[in-house]
Parts: C-alpha cells; structure tokens; sequence
C-alpha cells in the first residue's frame, strides 16, 4: 500500500488552509469531541459519460493510516499571523493527533453514479474536517481517469490499451497516479516506469522519432534497436511507414511489431498488415498511438483495422474531453453526547446543506445494488440503518477506530473486478454516444423524509 504522493512524515499537510483554520475554531469551541459524518459524491456525471468507476481508495486509507503532525509541522503554523491568539494547547492537541474514526467505501473499480457515496467519514470533527482535500484531490482524480480508461477499453473490444500519458499529465504525481487509475479501468500496461516499479504492472516502450533521425539511415536505426532488443518493435512512421516496413522486411529484422504515431492510421495499418502477412510474417503485430481516444478507436475498430494494441496518452491521462471532477465532500451528520443517556451514548443528528443547486441528502447512507441476470437493474440509495430485498450493499467497513479492518486487493483484483462491474452495466450503457436522460438511482422513503425531500 502506498501514497505516490508525498512523502509520508507530510502528508498531514496535504490540506487546504482553511481546514486548519476551521480545526482551530472547532477547539476553541469545545466543538473536539462532535464526531462528523461526511460522505464524499458527485453531483453530475462528466460530458459523454453514462457512469463512472471509483478508484483512490488505496491512497485515501494510506492517507489516514499514516495522518500525522510533526515538530516543524507546528513551528510552522505557529508563525502564521492567523494562528497567534491560538493557546500552546491546540499545537500540543495537533502533535498528538492521529485519525481514529471510521472509514466505509465503495470498493474500487466499483461503478458508481451522481449522488452515491463513494466513502464515509467518521471521526472527530477536528479528524473529519482535516482530510477533506486530500480525500478529494485523490478520488476526484483516480475515479475520473479510470472512468476515462474505462470508456476507452471498452471501444477496444478486447484489443489491449496501454497507458502512455505520463509526459502530458499534470505533473509526475499525477502521471503516476492516472497510470494506476488507467490499470484499475481495464489498460494492460503503463509507459510510466516508476508506476510499473512501484505497482508491478507491465512496463513498456518502443522508440522515439529521435532515435531514429539520430540515425543516417531507418535502416542503421532498426538494425541498432533489433541488436540490442531482439523481437523488437519498431517505430516506422518517422519518414514513409510504408517504405520502412519494406526496408525492416528486407534486412531481415526479426521485429515483433511495429508502430504507426501519425498519418491516416487505419489505411496504413491495413496496407501494413497486408505487406507483413505477404512476408509470412503473420505474427508481427501492429500498435497504434498518436492522439487516440476512444472516438477515434471505436471508428478504428469499427472499420476493422488490424491493429492490436492502442497507445493511448493525453486523451487519457488528462481526460481531456472533460478534465476535472467534481466530487464534494459534504457533511450529513453530527453525533454528539447526548444529555438524555448515561455514559458515553451518543444523539446523531442529520444535516443536509440546502445552498440551491449545491443540496445533499441528509444522514448517512447505503447503496444497496440490485442485480438481475448479471445485470445491473437498480442502485437503492437508503440511509444506512436500512436493508432492501435482494440488494448487494455496497459501501464497505475499511477502517475501524482508526485501523484497517481487512486487506486491499491486488490491483489486478481491481481491474478484473472493474471489469466484471462494467459487464454488468445495462448495453447501452457502455455505448460511446449514450447520455442517459435518468439513471438507475432510486432513493428510499425512509431517505426522502428524513431529507425531506418529493418526487
């Protein structure tokens, strides 16, 4: 389990600034001990997307495992002007803080849509309000990148899709991460190096146009390449794609593949195909790159191109038709001691934010899935008390009091059981051009009044 983001002594100070100013004032209140409910959704699915498929989890629990304030951590905030009427014993209160709450998600690669949790906070009101950035920057970022690889796979149909993205992603971090993501929505591999180090999944990479003009000649290029990479595959669209199979052919090269970057990819991976067979090398594959998404792909795909393996990079790691998520992380709760009980019992009382077009539903909740004929037929959004006949409830126990109560799967667990979620998804929702006008979200009575909310 890993974060890929920071290093893990700062990783408490992956907040928005305000988080630290509202802890502040929750202790000055003797607001510490309300423990919070949060949950984290989506309001609205992205452009041209009909569901989306949660991933980050494994960040958000070594985020909360590892939560923790240094020495210079507090000798920093103390020279914050903001912070010079705080007493010695708010620092004191943050070097010892740690989360000790709850955790409940949906598991990732989980299909997921608008308003469902996709995980559950609870905690100490200081402890729940402190992770939120984190939480979001990590869900909102991996969910939309394997919602993306997702769409993607899915126009392949059955042919492999690796993730080659890492140079035209926001930066390292996020490189790594949408690679991770890209596994978890079906992609067979990563060019990023230090993601296939860190993950153990495939990593992999051909040549660049450079390689090649270094050269004097193509052939001089694929001649070097082939003796030090035997079964190569080669990049031929530097100069004329057509040509350079020819030359590869004619040298003898044992290539395995080759790539085509540019150019009108379908005819040219056609003629190829028909020149390499020709040559009775039909087991010579070709791979596709250069600005592909999944538009692109199912038109290649459609036309039956013979090309086996798509390079997907920007499209992909930016989802750049629609770049950015935009998951909430809203309060729905409150527990506090309750006057009424002995000992340590605790009231819950709902709260729902009301701010027109930024509403929530109150209290926390459960989805509970049901399933018909492997197909997904309904998601039953109840509050979390409830039990609905033949529904698969969701939203898992991940931490307990602060701890982990069970294992994480493999990433490959994750992709495969993406990928049995995303089978289960009604047909036409895993066609490209479908925007579903409602989804299959029901809410349930009990909900709908303690939200108060109609039909």
């Amino acid at each position: 389990m890993d974060s890929f983001l920071l290093p893990e002594r700062d990783i408490a100070l992956f907040t928005d600034f305000y988080e630290l100013s509202m802890a502040a004032a929750y202790f000055n209140s003797n607001q510490k001990d309300t423990i919070g409910l949060f949950e984290m959704f989506v309001r609205k699915l992205p452009k041209n997307r009909s569901y989306l498929v949660a991933a980050g989890l494994e960040q958000v629990i070594y985020f909360l495992i590892n939560f923790r304030f240094k020495h210079d951590h507090m000798e920093y905030l103390r020279s914050h002007k903001v912070f010079n009427n705080m007493s010695d014993r708010f620092f004191e209160y943050l070097s010892e803080l740690k989360f000790t709450g709850n955790l409940w998600a949906i598991p990732e690669g989980s299909i997921v849509f608008p308003n469902e949790p996709i995980l559950r906070i609870e905690a100490p009101i200081i402890e729940a309000q402190l992770v939120e950035t984190y939480l979001l920057s990590v869900i909102n970022f991996q969910t939309l990148i394997a919602s993306k690889a997702s769409r993607i796979v899915e126009a392949a149909k059955g042919r492999s899709v690796i993730e080659f993205g890492s140079r035209r992603a926001h930066g390292p971090n996020a490189g790594i991460l949408a690679a991770r993501a890209s596994i978890i929505g079906g992609c067979q591999g990563t060019s990023n190096t230090y993601a296939g180090y860190k993950m153990r999944i495939p990593a992999s990479g051909t040549m660049a146009h450079s390689f090649v003009m270094n050269f004097e000649s193509e052939e001089e290029a694929f001649q070097a390449f082939c003796d030090t990479f035997p079964r190569s595959t080669l990049l031929v669209d530097t100069y004329d794609p057509i040509k350079a199979v020819k030359i590869a052919l004619q040298k003898g090269l044992e290539f395995e593949g080759v790539r085509i970057d540019s150019g009108d990819i379908l005819s040219i991976s056609k003629e190829i195909r028909v020149i390499l067979d020709d040559a009775d090398r039909k087991s010579a594959r070709i791979m596709a790159t250069g600005d592909l998404n999944e538009h692109i792909i199912h038109e290649m795909v459609s036309e039956q191109a013979p090309i086996d393996y798509f390079g997907v990079g920007t499209e992909l790691s930016t989802s750049r038709d629609d770049p950015a998520l935009n998951g909430v992380y809203k309060l729905v709760g409150i527990r506090i001691k309750s006057k009424n009980f002995k000992g340590n019992k605790y009231q819950t009382i709902y709260k729902r934010k009301k701010s027109p077009g930024k509403e929530n539903l109150a209290g926390p909740k459960q989805v509970h899935r049901l399933i018909r004929n492997n197909t997904l037929v309904a998601d039953i959004l109840t509050l979390d008390d409830e039990e609905v006949r033949d529904g698969i409830p969701m939203l898992k126990q991940y931490i307990e009091s602060g701890s982990m109560t069970e294992g994480l799967p493999s990433i490959f667990e994750i992709r495969a059981w993406c990928r049995n979620q995303v089978s289960t998804l009604p047909e036409q929702f895993r066609m490209l051009d479908y925007v579903p006008e409602s989804l299959p979200v029901a809410i349930s009575e009990k909900l709908r009044i303690t939200s108060n909310i109609s039909d």
